[in-house]
Parts: structure tokens; C-alpha cells; sequence
């Protein structure tokens, strides 16, 4: 057995032998192989009995059309004709071995010995075969006094003043019976053999079907946070089996995506932690060290609590990128003017915007409705414009555009703005949670580097998509496009925080 299981590669568990899956298959095929066996033996046997039954009622008949050139009944006394040669004598001796002639009373005119050994017809079937029109027979069988079977015809013949006379001959079904018998012990002494066979062939059929379930066990068993990169391979037989081997290698593909979420969380907040951490503990230390006025505590206290805020901005801001990613923050769709919005958007960054001598304007289409959760397409426009105001040098300008997208189904909306621009080298990664564009220009804005992972998951999650254009020190374009039917349907609203997140 252990050399069936490493040719068919199944690997070993730990499963009781009579509790296994395997061994209750190769049971089941076997029952079933087995009762096929059996009723296909008692078919073929009720063949070959039926066949061979079916041979002697042709010798019967032959008998019976030959008894009646041979013999005639005279003044209620049979008469034979005397054979002409050896070839006639032995018909006739075969004619005479299992035959009786009855009168209508039931006395016998005339019998066999081998007949009288099986019993005389009773009268009530002998006046009913007399009643009964021309040309009527009838089998029956019939035991000797030995248990020998027999199977009779019986039927009626004319005599002088046609009289009628029953006449009964018949035929030894011992050999038939001897050959059924020979075939039927032949038969099922052969079925045990066929059945270990079977046994066999079914435990490897068994084995190599539910090696890719073993496949699937035994790499569950090795899955671990540091080897979540494990797959099985597909037969390519497009069955069952393969639909559970692409089920399973998708759920380690989320566990994976999973994990990696975790432990990048676990990394960003452990490395942007660090620096405010780091500022309130030198803040507190230098204060109680060095302090010796109220003024100097205060001070010290002040650059404390301002750490101790951007330490729970930073927070906030990873908990809900945290439950966003891992689809706890639901959306809340309903029908949304994404023009009307980005008026609002747009005035409550006035302010800010005149404060750094920048031109804020926008451009809006009316009629573009799109499904969508009022809460994040804020969030999503907020901080395109933040980022926009943020990194647009005094006397620039930022334009936001709502209207049709590339097609009838979707909406457009574009924030175009004459800032410092984002190098090609890092376009690729502006999405990148807390990734920063590292220049002159840019080394003196303040910011976390999540505000555009909140942009890309907001689109993503309305099934839009994003398009970036940058050419540096003449400005960035984000362009969305988001469709105008939902593709999914709206799920039940959460609570979510209506802060804007800062980039």
C-alpha cells in the first residue's frame, strides 16, 4: 500500500484507514462492482437456462410431430408402426422413453416406465387438454421419483370415430440443469478474483482522484504567515477538482494579501510613529532637564501636544486606510451630481487658496450623475486639492473640471493644477502609502503621504479608474473616471469619518 501511495504521489495523513475518504470510495466502487457482477451472472444464467429449456422444447416439438406419424389408437389400444431400419428403430425408442397416453377418464391407454416414475397427469388437467380446440399444447414441468426434472408437452391426438385422446411426452432437463449449475459455480468462483482486482484498481483510482484534496490538506498544513506564496498547480481538466485547487490558491492569494496588509500596517506605523514619539519624549526631557520658568514648561508643552496631534492625525489617518483596504469601510452609494460637489469642494478651499495667492476655479458640466458615496468623493477630491494648493508655487493656478468621460457611461473629473509637477521616476509610486516625492521643492511641505492611497482606493472601490499626467515645473493632471451605473449594488451604510485626510 505504502508503494501505491508514493507512485501516485499522495501524501500521508494522519486519518483513520476505515474513516478515510479514499477507502470509502474504493468500498462504495467495490459494493457497486460487486452487485454489478452478481446480477449480471444471474442475467446470463437465466439466458443460458432459458436457451437451453428453449432447445429442448425444439426436440419436444420435433417428438411431437413424429409420435404422430408412428403411432394410432384402434379400439382404445395405441398402435405403432413397426420401424423399417436401425435409423427408425432408434426414433421410436426415443419416442417411447418419457410419453403416456390417457383415455377421457384419465386410464392409461399406454406409458413409459420413466413417466409412470413421474405420476400420471391428474383428471382434471387431462379432460381440460381434451376440451380444449385444435392444435393446443402446453409445457409443464415435471419431477421423477428421483428428483430428475422433466419438461412435458401435452397435448391430444385422434383415434378411430375421431375420438379424442390425451398424449403427454417429455424430456430430461437433467443436463440442462448440470450445465446451469457448471456455470453458475464457475461464474461466481471466478467473481471473488475480479472483485480483489477491482479492489485493487479502485484504491488506485480512488488515491489518484483525491490527490489534489490530499494536495490541498497537506498545503493547508504547511501554510504559514511567512509561506502564504504556496499554490498548487492545476490538472487542466476543467472538473470539480480543479475548480477546489483555484478556490484554494485564491483564498491564499487574500490570506496573502492579508497578511501583507498587517504586516505593512505594522511597518508604517511603526516607522512614522517613531518621529513624533521621539519629538514628545526630547520635548518633555529638555523640559525637565533645562526648564526653570512657567514659560519654558509651557513652551515645552505646547510642542508636546502639537507632536501628540500629528501623532493621532497620523492614527487616524492609518486606521481608516487600514479598514478601507481590508473592506471594512463600506460604501454607501446613492445617485450623486459629481459637478455639485466639486462646487462645494471648491469654495471651502477659497480660502486657503487666496491665502497662497493661488487661482482656484471650476469648470462644471451639468447632468453628470454618477452612483457613489457622497462621504468618499469628498475625501477624494479634498485631497487632490490639498495636494494641488499644497505643492502650486504663489501666483499659480488650479483648475477643477467635472463633465463626460471618454464614453456615454462614464464621468470625468479632472484637478489640473501649475505646481512643481512629479518626476517620471516617481510616478509609479505616488500611490504608495506614506511615499513622498523627495526634492527641494517639496522636502519643506509637510504631509503623511496618504492622501493620494486614499484616492486610489476611493476610485478603485467605485470601480473608476485613475490617469496621471506630470511634467515637472509645470504641473500635474489627475483625471477619474468613474461609471455612471454602479457595478455592484449599493451595500449598507457604515459609519465612516468625514475628516478630510491631509496628504
Amino acid at each position: 500500500m505504502a508503494k501505491l501511495t508514493r507512485a501516485f504521489g499522495i501524501p500521508k495523513l494522519p486519518v483513520r484507514f476505515a474513516r478515510g475518504l479514499r477507502f470509502r470510495l474504493m468500498l462504495s466502487y467495490v459494493l457497486f462492482f460487486t452487485l454489478l457482477l452478481i446480477a449480471v451472472g444471474l442475467f446470463f444464467r437465466e439466458v443460458l437456462k432459458s436457451q437451453l429449456e428453449g432447445d429442448i422444447q425444439m426436440l419436444l416439438e420435433d417428438d411431437w410431430g413424429s409420435i404422430k406419424g408412428w403411432v394410432s389408437i384402434d379400439n382404445e389400444r395405441p398402435v405403432w408402426s413397426a420401424p423399417a431400419d436401425e435409423d427408425e428403430t432408434q426414433i421410436v425408442a426415443q419416442l417411447k422413453q418419457v410419453y403416456f397416453i390417457a383415455d377421457r377418464e384419465g386410464h392409461a391407454l399406454e406409458d413409459s416406465e420413466t413417466y409412470r416414475s413421474i405420476g400420471f397427469d391428474p383428471l382434471p388437467d387431462i379432460k381440460r387438454v381434451l376440451n380444449m380446440p385444435e392444435g393446443f399444447t402446453e409445457y409443464v414441468t415435471r419431477w421423477g421419483s428421483d428428483g430428475t426434472p422433466y419438461l412435458v408437452k401435452r397435448g391430444w391426438l385422434v383415434g378411430t370415430h375421431r375420438k379424442r385422446y390425451f398424449l403427454a411426452m417429455g424430456r430430461s432437463l437433467a443436463d440442462s440443469q448440470r450445465n446451469v449449475a457448471r456455470f453458475t459455480r464457475n461464474y461466481f468462483l471466478f467473481v471473488p478474483g475480479i472483485i480483489a482486482l477491482s479492489s485493487l484498481l479502485g484504491w488506485m483510482v480512488a488515491g489518484r482522484a483525491l490527490w489534489p484534496l490530499n494536495s490541498v490538506a497537506q498545503a493547508a498544513q504547511n501554510i504559514t504567515g511567512s509561506n502564504l506564496s504556496l499554490r498548487i498547480p492545476p490538472r487542466g481538466a476543467g472538473d470539480e477538482l480543479d475548480h477546489l485547487i483555484d478556490s484554494f490558491n485564491r483564498m491564499t492569494a487574500r490570506l496573502a494579501q492579508s497578511f501583507e496588509q498587517i504586516r505593512r500596517f505594522s511597518t508604517d506605523v511603526s516607522h512614522e510613529l517613531r518621529t513624533p514619539l521621539t519629538s514628545i519624549r526630547g520635548q518633555l526631557e529638555v523640559a525637565i532637564f533645562t526648564a526653570e520658568k512657567p514659560e519654558q514648561y509651557r513652551e515645552a508643552m505646547v510642542n508636546a501636544l502639537e507632536d501628540v496631534e500629528q501623532l493621532s492625525s497620523i492614527v487616524r489617518a492609518l486606521l481608516l486606510l487600514s479598514q478601507a483596504e481590508s473592506g471594512q469601510l463600506v460604501l454607501q452609494r446613492s445617485p450623486l451630481d459629481l459637478g455639485d460637489v466639486a462646487i462645494d469642494i471648491v469654495e471651502q478651499f477659497q480660502i486657503p487658496a487666496q491665502e497662497k495667492d493661488i487661482r482656484l476655479t471650476a469648470s462644471v458640466a451639468p447632468g453628470c450623475v454618477v452612483p457613489a458615496d457622497r462621504v468618499q468623493i469628498k475625501r477624494l477630491i479634498s485631497n487632490l486639492l490639498s495636494n494641488a494648493i499644497k505643492y502650486t508655487p504663489a501666483g499659480g493656478a488650479v483648475n477643477v473640471r467635472v463633465g463626460p468621460g471618454d464614453s456615454p457611461a462614464l464621468a470625468s473629473l479632472e484637478i489640473e493644477d501649475t505646481g512643481v509637477g512629479i518626476a517620471p521616476e516617481d510616478l509609479p509610486h505616488i500611490f504608495d502609502r506614506f511615499y513622498r516625492v523627495r526634492n527641494a521643492e517639496t522636502n519643506k511641505i509637510s504631509g503623511l503621504g496618504l492622501g493620494l492611497s486614499f484616492v486610489s482606493w476611493i476610485v478603485e472601490a467605485h470601480g473608476g479608474r485613475i490617469d496621471v499626467a506630470s511634467t515637472v515645473g509645470s504641473g500635474t493632471r489627475f483625471r477619474i473616471l468613474l461609471p455612471r451605473q454602479a457595478e455592484t449594488e449599493a451595500v449598507q451604510p457604515m459609519e465612516t469619518d468625514t475628516a478630510t485626510t491631509a496628504a
